[in-house]
């Protein structure tokens, strides 16, 4: 029986479709799409000169991008003919391997179509951050270089300030978003549902929780804990379940400036606390509505209207992810949740991965759920807005609007004539733990441990 070959549809006529070649491209490796296309000429036209093939790069897992000692000049013919001496700068010695990949793919015509570049995990100093930012010869719009080694802050702060200054150049900077803040694996359990692998920190002088299998067993537990409520939610990304503290290392003070200059320009995966106390507008309204009426001084005059110091937080990044069901009173907040479709770009921020598929920041900004669950709001505040209204434990909370803290924001607790610590009168949060049940709980748990904690409770309530 003779074969009709006529109708055979071969792999560059697959290739040939940009909607395939865009949906396959991002699951290969570069090294992998380099190879296809040395196999054909055909192949080899179509992969360099398509601008889908390489739109989306993940240099994190390539061997050569990683900063190898021995030899000192992975990186490529340009760094390695640099003279180990005093014109070789400590950015340069860092940075080598990826300006060795970086010229490579300019060579080659390539490096101008990566449109989303993931360096997770790499050695990534600021200067060749600023290059990518900056410079005609990349196209970069997404970057992620969470845990990159080598990177000072300060400096990619002050680069990114002065990409985004009034005075730039019309249609800069391409770069749009920029994952900085979250671990590389931004989930506790990939959207495949299986476990990542679990990194054993460093050891500190912590006693017995210094050891490793104590570090272990608490990263386990807390990766069950994240598994249950993605479970029972149908929500898989952290930010938006009530996950406590989103990052294991909290962002300098230097960046809240730096994200307030990129407002509308570049997104990050971190965004601005919105709580009340930080906007000293409502703030002085509030202090005049609460001003006397006989205060001839407050009612004539509302500029006079001075607000308390101890009020105003000044701006500062949301590092406490609170879930999706708000208050526990009223089950919303003062200044109202963020919502993927209708909030502004800057009161979302970026989630999950960088979109494999796309370079567009609202892609990026909509977060993992099942299909039949609508996308939650978000409720995201900082510490010091949730000081003494924040239950560590269960993650239950209380707004401005429904609980004011004892104190005025100060304290949750008060000694009496004995010397007893003791929460003060009407609070709701006690040593980090709500009153109402995780305190109890844990009163239960330590009875045999003297009863100090339960008798000061009991006598204040």
């Amino acid at each position: 029986m003779q074969q009709d070959v006529q109708g055979t549809t071969t792999l560059a006529d697959l290739l040939t479709n940009s909607i395939v070649l865009s949906q396959l491209a991002p699951y290969l490796s570069i090294s992998s799409v380099l190879s296809l296309s040395a196999t054909s000429k055909t192949l080899r036209t179509l992969l360099l000169h398509s601008p889908d093939a390489f739109r989306y790069i993940d240099l994190s897992r390539v061997k050569a991008a990683s900063l190898a000692f021995e030899p000192v000049d992975r990186g490529g013919n340009r760094w390695r003919s640099q003279p180990m001496d005093m014109s070789l700068t400590e950015d340069d010695f860092y940075s080598g391997p990826l300006r060795g990949i970086f010229y490579k793919l300019k060579r080659q015509e390539i490096l101008q179509n990566v449109q989303v570049l993931v360096l997770d995990g790499l050695s990534v100093p600021a200067e060749l951050i600023q290059e990518i930012i900056s410079t005609p010869r990349f196209n970069v719009r997404i970057l992620s270089i969470r845990e990159a080694q080598h990177l000072n802050d300060r400096q990619l702060i002050h680069a990114l300030k002065y990409a985004v200054r009034p005075s730039r150049p019309e249609g800069t900077p391409r770069l749009k978003g920029l994952y900085v803040f979250g671990p590389k694996d931004s989930s506790m359990l990939s959207k495949s549902g299986q476990s990542s692998v679990v990194e054993v920190p460093d050891a500190f002088d912590g006693g017995v929780m210094s050891v490793v299998g104590a570090q272990i067993g608490a990263q386990w537990n807390e990766r069950s804990q994240y598994t249950l409520k993605s479970a029972l939610t149908g929500i898989h990304e952290p930010v938006y379940l009530p996950s406590a503290r989103i990052f294991k290392k909290p962002p300098m003070d230097d960046w809240v400036d730096a994200m307030i200059a990129c407002e509308g320009i570049i997104s990050f995966d971190a965004v601005l606390c919105r709580g009340p106390r930080h906007n000293a507008a409502k703030l002085a309204q509030k202090a005049s509505d609460q001003s006397r009426p006989d205060d001839v001084t407050n009612t004539t005059d509302p500029n006079s209207t001075r607000i308390d110091t101890d009020e105003w937080l000044r701006p500062a990044i949301a590092t406490i992810a609170l879930g999706p069901n708000g208050c526990r009173t009223c089950h919303s907040s003062p200044e109202g949740p963020a919502h993927v479709h209708s909030s502004p770009a800057h009161h979302l921020p970026l989630v999950g991965q960088p979109p494999t598929h796309s370079v567009s920041i609202k892609h990026a900004q909509i977060p993992h759920v099942l299909p039949e669950i609508p996308i939650p709001p978000l409720f995201l505040r900082c510490e010091g807005c949730l000081r003494g209204r924040w239950c560590e434990r269960c993650s239950r909370w209380w707004c401005e609007d429904c609980f004011s803290v004892p104190g005025g924001n100060r304290r949750d607790s008060e000694v009496s004539e004995d010397g007893v610590q003791q929460p003060a009168t009407h609070t709701k949060i006690f040593s980090n733990l709500c009153i109402e049940h995780c305190l109890v709980e844990e009163m239960m748990s330590g009875a045999g441990s003297g009863g100090m904690l339960a008798s000061s409770l009991n006598m204040a309530l």
